[in-house]
């Protein structure tokens, strides 16, 4: 068998599944069972397939939970959402009821709506699973399956084949790591949030610490009170002072030579702290000594995942102290050092630069060579090549950069054209970033109009630049998302294969990967995820002079991995 389709049936334990061939085709009759998790756990056992199904996402978390895990899938959603947006259907619905919609030129619901009132009927039992025509959801998904491969066969970039594998696995693991959980001691948490804030007020009032930065802020106004909480509060009492500023943001309150401006700072990062990972996060996220956030693969346009609640792309070090592996475990920490600046030495197959990228440290090497050795200049080129920056400290050091790496800063450069003039751009694999908007498209008309006004073509170069500067970026950004897509299939499949028995994916974010293992395997943990980084490298650079290096720290605590 090589391929099987599987859908549960609505508010009960049945469900149907169907035997496909390589090309989609049905292999035999549908056939509905009374028992589909086990159904699906002894095929799996027997033939391994490489399952259908209309979202991981829904079925996996209950497979999990009966302890049956699949080696392999095909998500179509994922799916379809990454070919309507090659085909210029960017955004379009992508669930199973659309993709079966299109192809059977009905009406196409919408995803979002629907979304709600699935979750809300589901509450009473309701039928959610009726599909535009009447079709039975197998049907559809053998139907949508088959017309999938069609249209991938179809498409010229070959790598968008593989995008699709490694996007439905970065689907497995998603409800592999909300299964396992971050370890997370409560009792650290705690320990922390009263070092840092002191003992939990009652509700509905702030913090001990931060009461009294609030005071010390107003003893530096010469006691007037100012709300720290308040940007325009903060604004007038340094105007007041003497000192206008135009924001009140960290970066233009350092400027300042002012005795508010440190318990300022102090009091922003500690609200920030408070508010994302305070004592009601702790009682909200954490169950059974586990942080188990809902994870969406994808979420983000760049191919980046996102999170439903939790934070759990923004843990703070301090809180990081509280993820500690559990008795006889280890922590295995590792991350791409500056993966984008190294996906575009790949990507524009600059040798100049892929030999600044055989250093552990890109920026100190870009330095070396370009810098006169000042580490944060360098930094501040490449950041700004990559995302745009064209003022302030900037400027002068990116035209450094581009003397230095023409072919590399070259290859953004024509992405940013590109989008300036309403073309898409695409990943390495095939990821497509959305068309212009409709305000762009309005910009560029009403400037080209006759009589058009000096605002009317100011504001069309400004929306053009804005878009040159979302492409330029999203070409290194959406293919720093595939190369960590195929990176998790890799790591995943080598995890199932037993090369570290008792090993689970249990966090990422964005470049960052944290396994929780037996002490007796951690070195074999790390030593997988650095293949699986070598190996998403061969297969999506080949031979490349690029180093992504991918080293897994051993650590009890994650705060000490960095």
């Amino acid at each position: 068998m090589v391929r099987c389709v599987v859908v549960p049936e609505q508010d009960s334990d049945a469900g149907w599944v169907r035997a496909l061939d390589d090309a989609g085709q049905p292999l035999g009759p549908v056939e509905k069972v009374d028992d589909l998790v086990r159904a699906v756990a002894d095929r799996e056992r027997a033939d391994g397939p490489r399952w259908v199904l209309p979202a991981a996402g829904d079925l996996y978390p209950r497979l999990l939970e009966a302890d049956v895990v699949l080696r392999r899938c095909v998500d179509l959603t994922l799916t379809e959402g990454l070919l309507i947006a090659y085909a210029g259907n960017w955004g379009a619905p992508r669930s199973l009821a659309a993709a079966w919609a299109r192809l059977m030129g009905l009406p196409v619901p919408d995803d979002a709506a629907p979304a709600a009132r699935q979750a809300q009927q589901a509450l009473f039992g309701a039928r959610v699973t009726e599909l535009p025509g009447g079709a039975a959801p197998v049907d559809a998904a053998v139907a949508v399956h088959a017309d999938q491969l069609r249209r991938l066969a179809a498409v010229p970039q070959s790598g968008l084949h593989l995008l699709v594998a490694a996007e439905s696995a970065s689907a497995l693991v998603a409800a592999e790591m909300t299964r396992a959980g971050l370890p997370w001691r409560v009792d650290v948490h705690h320990a922390v949030l009263a070092e840092l804030l002191g003992p939990r007020p009652p509700a509905g009032l702030p913090p001990r610490r931060l009461t009294e930065l609030a005071d010390q802020v107003a003893a530096a106004f010469d006691g007037r009170r100012v709300n720290p909480d308040s940007p325009a509060d903060v604004v007038q009492a340094f105007t007041r002072a003497g000192l206008p500023i135009s924001s009140a943001r960290s970066h233009v309150l350092r400027r300042l030579d002012h005795p508010a401006v440190a318990p300022l700072l102090e009091y922003k990062e500690l609200a920030r702290l408070h508010a994302a990972n305070g004592w009601a996060w702790l009682e909200t996220w954490i169950r059974d000594g586990r942080f188990r956030p809902d994870w969406i693969v994808g979420g983000v346009v760049s191919g980046r995942w996102a999170t439903r609640g939790g934070g759990a792309l923004q843990i703070p070090h301090a809180v990081r102290r509280a993820v500690i592996a559990d008795p006889g475990h280890q922590l295995i920490v590792a991350d791409a050092a500056q993966l984008e600046p190294r996906i575009l030495a790949a990507l524009a197959g600059d040798d100049r630069m892929a030999e600044a990228a055989a250093a552990t440290d890109l920026y100190s090497a870009l330095a070396a060579v370009a810098f006169d050795g000042d580490r944060s200049r360098a930094k501040v080129a490449m950041l700004g090549t990559l995302y745009g920056a064209t003022s302030g400290d900037a400027a002068p050091v990116i035209g450094a950069l581009r003397r230095r790496f023409p072919v590399a800063v070259a290859y953004v450069e024509a992405a940013a054209r590109d989008g300036e003039t309403g073309r898409v751009v695409r990943s390495l694999l095939g990821r497509t970033c959305p068309p212009p908007s409709r305000g762009w498209q309005e910009a560029q008309e009403r400037a080209s109009l006759p009589g058009a006004s000096a605002a009317d073509q100011s504001r069309a170069r400004q929306t053009a630049r804005d878009r040159g500067r979302f492409t330029r970026n999203f070409v290194v950004q959406a293919t720093a998302a595939d190369w960590t897509a195929v990176l998790l299939a890799a790591l995943r499949r080598r995890l199932l294969a037993g090369v570290a028995p008792g090993a689970e994916i249990v966090f990422f974010q964005h470049d960052e990967v944290v396994l929780h293992c037996p002490d007796e395997v951690a070195t074999e943990a790390a030593g997988a995820a650095q293949e699986a980084a070598q190996e998403a490298t061969r297969l999506l650079f080949g031979s490349t002079p690029v180093r992504f290096p991918f080293e897994g720290r051993i650590v009890r605590n994650y705060a000490d991995a960095k």
